[in-house]
């Protein structure tokens, strides 16, 4: 069986209003056999794996995510849609002007959007891997293009590209592909225009280039970075931090001063996406949904999600509809999809849920 059948024998079952535009040219993958449980004990030692049961109500995968209201934010019993699923990643996730949304696929070296109507568009090719994208008020795309980074890749230890900070639109050009000291990236994370041409970004720290090339440290030290937002004025910096966010002054030459606690999760931990709303308020995904976050950083409230979230955006022609990719994604044989004995599962699915609050309009992220 194809990628590109096993991912159509999916989709029919999940969304039947989905229309794929685009054909992805991928090398066949054989879906990985349950082993026995003799073969699973002998195998290692380890515990039979348990058979899957159906939860009634849920796809193979979902958990129960039960909105309740946080006012201005969301409504009690809000529910999530399911509007799109590949074995591949969705990451990154910004809006387009016309209400869908646009993410990197990192593993099918493309960027692609998801229109209102569910069609899906390749917007770029030969992306180099890129992991993440953002887009400033004037139209220029950024993203971390991560190259061959992934050791899930076939070609991994072959390949000694180095990844690098590149403008993607309106014309493409490579900011920068190592640190000041001369080190190269290595894996990039995250990335957020800086809206003078330049961009913050995450590997390990968070770090900035400037829009001739030069890179300059954020912050390196205790630091577990993995998303990058600015504020709605440009003049805030926040980073992601396990179980929390941390803050930054930027001045105008773009660099930063004043770290901060801005705000904890409540107890989760694995902080990744952020994103903001018209009134200030901070987004932000972790193992248990996102996490509403109020202007001066007082925890709001929590939105639980059917998967693990990774990041998220307000989209929509009023910007009221929140996009959020999640791990996880149902087989064609109805059961969570896995993979062979040491490869990545990628699998992600795009749900979609209404608000109250409605996103910053100023810039698409």
């Amino acid at each position: 069986m194809t990628r590109a059948s096993m991912r159509a024998g999916a989709l029919a079952g999940l969304l039947t209003s989905a229309l794929i535009t685009q054909a992805q040219n991928t090398a066949p993958v054989s879906p990985a056999a349950t082993p026995t449980a003799p073969a699973a004990a002998a195998a290692g030692g380890a515990p039979a794996p348990q058979p899957y049961v159906p939860v009634p109500g849920l796809r193979a995968g979902e958990r129960v995510a039960t909105v309740n209201a946080i006012p201005g934010v969301i409504a009690a019993n809000a529910q999530w849609e399911l509007v799109w699923a590949d074995f591949e990643t969705a990451d990154g996730i910004i809006p387009t002007a016309d209400g869908g949304v646009m993410f990197a696929q990192e593993q099918t070296d493309t960027i692609r959007k998801l229109a209102p109507d569910g069609r899906e568009y390749v917007v770029l090719r030969d992306t180099h891997a890129t992991g993440a994208v953002s887009q400033d008020a004037s139209g220029r795309l950024f993203g971390v293009q991560r190259t061959c980074t992934d050791s899930a890749r076939p070609f991994y230890q072959s390949c000694h590209e180095l990844s690098y900070v590149a403008q993607l639109l309106p014309e493409q050009r490579v900011l920068a592909n190592s640190f000041a000291d001369g080190r190269p990236f290595g894996r990039l994370n995250d990335v957020m225009a800086d809206g003078k041409g330049g961009a913050y970004f995450t590997v390990g720290g968070a770090y900035h280039v400037s829009a001739a090339g030069a890179v300059t440290v954020v912050e390196n030290q205790n630091l577990v970075s993995n998303g990058i937002l600015l504020s709605a004025d440009g003049r805030t910096l926040w980073v992601t931090n396990t179980d929390r966010v941390i803050a930054f002054d930027v001045q105008p030459d773009g660099s930063t001063k004043n770290r901060r606690d801005f705000g904890t999760l409540d107890g989760d931990r694995g902080a990744d996406g952020m994103t903001i709303d018209s009134e200030g308020r901070l987004y932000v995904t972790a193992s248990k949904g996102v996490h509403v976050l109020a202007k001066d950083g007082k925890y709001v409230g929590l939105i639980p999600t059917p998967r693990s979230p990774i990041t998220l955006t307000f989209a929509g022609a009023a910007k009221n509809i929140l996009y959020v990719p999640m791990m996880g994604v149902v087989g064609p044989d109805g059961k969570p999809w896995t993979t062979p004995q040491g490869v990545r599962n990628v699998g992600m699915s795009i749900y979609r849920i209404p608000m109250l609050s409605q996103g910053f309009a100023g810039r698409p992220k």
